[in-house]
């Protein structure tokens, strides 16, 4: 592999792990958005007591997950196709290191 190739496939990865995770958080943002709009006209309480915006955060979060999960499959399976042949050879060099550690001792 040459410095070009690997230079090339480095963005090619990051551009598809930075897609993913740009698309993770507007459907994110647009879930905090609906589920605020919805707790300032009263149909989803703000809280428990006192108003709290972290229970809009966390309401946001958990309606935010499965969202993404059917919605953002075909990138991160896109992302994840990317990513496999470098954590193969992350673990064929992990291999071939320890194996040099077993000749020495």
């Amino acid at each position: 592999m040459t410095a070009d190739t690997a230079g090339a496939e480095a963005g090619s990865t990051r551009s598809a792990t930075l897609r993913y995770t740009a698309l993770r958080f507007a459907v994110f943002a647009g879930c905090f958005v609906v589920i605020a709009v919805l707790a300032y006209v009263g149909v989803v309480p703000e809280s428990f007591g006192t108003a709290n915006p972290l229970w809009l955060v966390m309401l946001s979060l958990v309606v935010s997950a499965p969202i993404s999960l059917v919605l953002l499959r075909g990138q991160r399976d896109q992302m994840s196709q990317q990513l496999a042949p470098r954590v193969e050879r992350a673990k064929a060099r992990l291999s071939a290191n320890q194996g040099m550690e077993d000749d020495v001792a």
